[in-house]
């Protein structure tokens, strides 16, 4: 009975600990398909919106890196269930925003609970399995991985589409407080939380600082520099020197400190910086092609938030596929460098292709573009991750990952703010081009004029008004199209950056890892 009863809870703390990671995970994506309704509903500019989606990927950046200190600090469950009572709280409150930045204030708080639900979640449900089934262990979590960015912009697209985007928010309450009560009851502390002596674990109040506030003002410079007009505005000025001297600082304190939040002494290692410049542009990419693909098809090509999201699944479905293959083939010996310079291909060939998109291009069209980008992610994430570590201590391992990604994340929140700023940008130039084609004694505007304002006065319009309205549709046409050539610039530049940063590959190491080496990584990759 109490074998029976022991299974029992077993089954409930893998089903926590994966609906939390895929919580946290759909938070990531779901947003994307939204910004479009956000922006209109709370009277902002969609590249404000975005920093509904930059918000939550900085606050990840900053907290990842640190679950190991704070699960030391705290206890491994107490920590993980505060997370997950942050991450519902903020939850309900982003769900409940009357304001932009009020929203985008608790995307940042949800960010933080986040933070833990990944990354501990990890260690939880290892625990429960013996030594032997700890690769079954990696593969679930691993499928619940995937399955989070694959279900985002699904779900978050009917969500838009049928009711109120707070619903987006709302659907994780109930599900946290489930996970909460499951951690409560459930989840064992371990043997050495009983007794934590809070007074032996320092806390490194110059990194985390330091780097908090060099990461948060480097962010803010990348996403309102271009509005802004960049340095002549005295705000971005004043955070470029903050930038500048927290980050500054953080490395020179992180490499000098006996007691360091994060260990850059690691970085001494050729191959773990060559990794760690590749897995920032895996990151880049990723999160860069995945914010830009739905706002582009929703607000230049007239695609429904259901739409939007459809048409990314491909690229989800042949990344789940793909995964178990790549860490079947890792495990037998192939090295990971082969992987990474095919994913690299991939991903080039997925901002190629996807720059290349005409206005009236359907669904079917970005199957091809997408199925590169979820093999290439599948080819870059875990193999990246096993390649940082090659040559690293087994001691200094756990801090080479954590790098690794945070890296990951901080690529992300550079991808994202660096294509709102660049189309942004695109999108003036393109506009003031095809305006400058638009000459007023061209019988062709004069043409298309007519023609629309004949057709609406036939429809009943008066003449004055279908003249001002024939005006406005042209001029929506000129938007519509300098948005989809700046979008397609966008994916480009993804290209152009994946291409660039090639010569980095050469500070790898190609050697293979040993098979006790193999599965520490792979169960840390997951």
């Amino acid at each position: 009975m109490e074998r029976k009863r022991n299974k029992y809870i077993k089954i409930l703390i893998v089903i926590t600990t994966i609906t939390a990671a895929v919580m946290e995970l759909i938070d990531t994506s779901i947003i994307n398909v939204a910004l479009n309704n956000i922006s209109g509903t709370l009277g902002a500019t969609l590249e404000d919106a975005s920093w509904v989606v930059t918000a939550y990927a900085i606050a990840n950046v900053i907290i990842i890196p640190l679950t190991g200190f704070l699960s030391r600090y705290f206890g491994r469950k107490n920590y993980y269930f505060t997370s997950i009572i942050i991450f519902t709280i903020a939850s309900f409150m982003c769900g409940n925003s009357s304001s932009l930045w009020m929203l985008v204030f608790w995307r940042f708080v949800q960010g933080i609970g986040g933070g833990a639900l990944l990354s501990v979640s990890q260690g939880i449900l290892f625990d429960q399995f013996k030594p032997e089934q700890k690769g079954m262990a990696g593969a679930i979590f691993g499928m619940g991985v995937v399955l989070g960015p694959t279900v985002g912009p699904i779900l978050g697209g009917y969500i838009v589409d049928n009711y109120h985007w707070a619903l987006i928010f709302d659907i994780n309450i109930p599900i946290g407080i489930l996970a909460a009560i499951f951690t409560w009851h459930f989840i064992d502390r371990k043997e050495d939380e009983y007794d934590i002596d809070k007074s032996a674990i320092p806390i490194d109040y110059v990194g985390i600082l330091s780097l908090t506030v060099g990461i948060g003002a480097l962010q803010y410079i990348l996403e309102k520099g271009q509005s802004e007009d960049w340095f002549e505005d005295s705000a971005i000025r004043l955070l470029t020197v903050a930038a500048v001297v927290g980050l500054g600082l953080f490395i020179w304190w992180e490499l000098n400190t006996k007691n360091p939040a994060i260990n850059l002494r690691v970085m001494k290692s050729r191959n773990l910086i060559g990794s760690n410049l590749l897995t920032f542009v895996c990151g880049f990419g990723l999160f860069g092609s995945v914010y830009l693909f739905p706002v582009m098809v929703q607000r230049a090509m007239g695609y429904t938030p259901t739409d939007a999201g459809l048409s990314m699944v491909p690229g989800a479905i042949v990344s789940l596929i793909a995964m178990p293959f790549i860490g079947i083939g890792l495990g037998k010996g192939i090295k990971p460098i082969y992987f990474v310079i095919l994913g690299f291909i991939l991903f080039i060939m997925h901002g190629y292709l996807s720059s290349q998109a005409a206005p009236d291009a359907d669904k079917w069209w970005f199957i091809l573009p997408q199925i590169c980008r979820g093999i290439g992610t599948g080819c870059l994430t875990v193999p990246l991750l096993s390649q940082a570590v090659v040559g690293l201590k087994p001691s200094d391992m756990p801090y080479g990952i954590s790098l690794t990604n945070m890296c990951r994340q901080l690529g992300g929140a550079f991808g994202i703010a660096i294509m709102n700023t660049y189309t942004t940008n695109r999108y003036a130039t393109h506009r003031s081009d095809l305006v400058s084609n638009l000459q007023g004694n061209s019988t062709l505007v004069t043409g298309r004029v007519n023609a629309l304002t004949n057709g609406m006065i036939g429809k009943g319009v008066n003449p004055g008004i279908a003249k001002q309205a024939a005006y406005g549709s042209i001029d929506h046409a000129i938007s519509s199209q300098a948005h989809m050539q700046a979008y397609l610039d966008g994916f480009l530049l993804i290209a152009v950056f994946f291409a660039c940063t090639v010569p980095f590959m050469f500070l790898l190491k190609s050697e293979n890892m040993d098979a006790e080496t193999r599965a520490k990584v792979a169960a840390a990759a997951h």
